[in-house]
């Protein structure tokens, strides 16, 4: 279907526009940022792996074809389609196909370093629970106390014994394992919360978000 006469991707192309360089150029980086995740989609699937050679993108040569096909698809400019055909027999295609290889390696790496600063998260955890006494994982603040089975913390936290035999060190393996269990497959910081039951016991449940898994701790 034609875009309307006034959507903001035709009105880039209109006479009197800016020159036909920088709208292509433009309409074809706004087209890879709004693509964003299906680009992660795709380095994902590939297992976090960068194309072996710098030509090898993900998304870059879909974008162009995407937005050249949008412009075909415009009705009553003729005029500006042969300007484009010409336009795409120059150099001006290698500049645009550069900036958008820098674009899509850009968002690639800005997602790398929010696993990165992720995973820094999930270590320092793991740290803190191995050097010192257990910390409550849910305010990640106080130390939790545990008597006769019992867990406690200054921030309110309170479950109610699953078993008299529950103490620190062993409570602090179900922990460590989960956490391990879920870094294996996910970047991710997993949350920690008290789950309210009328007639069951609380419990302690880990969850995350960008895996959408849990699982009950205690």
């Amino acid at each position: 279907m034609a875009e309307s006469s006034g959507s903001p991707h035709r009105s880039l192309y209109k006479l009197g526009s800016p020159p036909w360089k920088e709208a292509f150029r433009q309409g074809c980086l706004e087209r890879m940022r709004n693509s964003r995740e299906r680009l992660l989609s795709k380095y994902r699937q590939a297992g976090g792996n960068m194309p072996g050679r710098a030509q090898n993108t993900f998304l870059v040569q879909e974008v162009i074809e995407e937005e050249w096909n949008a412009l075909q698809s415009m009705e009553g400019c003729p005029e500006a389609l042969a300007q484009l055909e010409e336009l795409m027999d120059l150099a001006v295609l290698e500049e645009v196909q550069q900036e958008l290889i820098d674009q899509e390696q850009s968002i690639i790496s800005e997602y790398e370093k929010s696993l990165q600063f992720d995973e820094k998260c999930v270590s320092i955890i793991l740290s803190e629970w191995e050097a010192n006494s257990l910390i409550c994982p849910v305010c990640t603040k106080y130390n939790l106390r545990i008597t006769s089975g019992v867990v406690m913390c200054q921030c309110g936290l309170y479950i109610p014994a699953h078993s008299p035999e529950l103490t620190e060190q062993k409570l602090r393996t179900c922990l460590d394992a989960s956490v391990s269990e879920h870094s294996a497959h996910c970047p991710h910081t997993p949350e920690f919360s008290v789950t309210e039951g009328a007639e069951e016991k609380s419990s302690l449940l880990m969850s995350c978000l960008a895996c959408d898994t849990w699982a009950v701790i205690i």
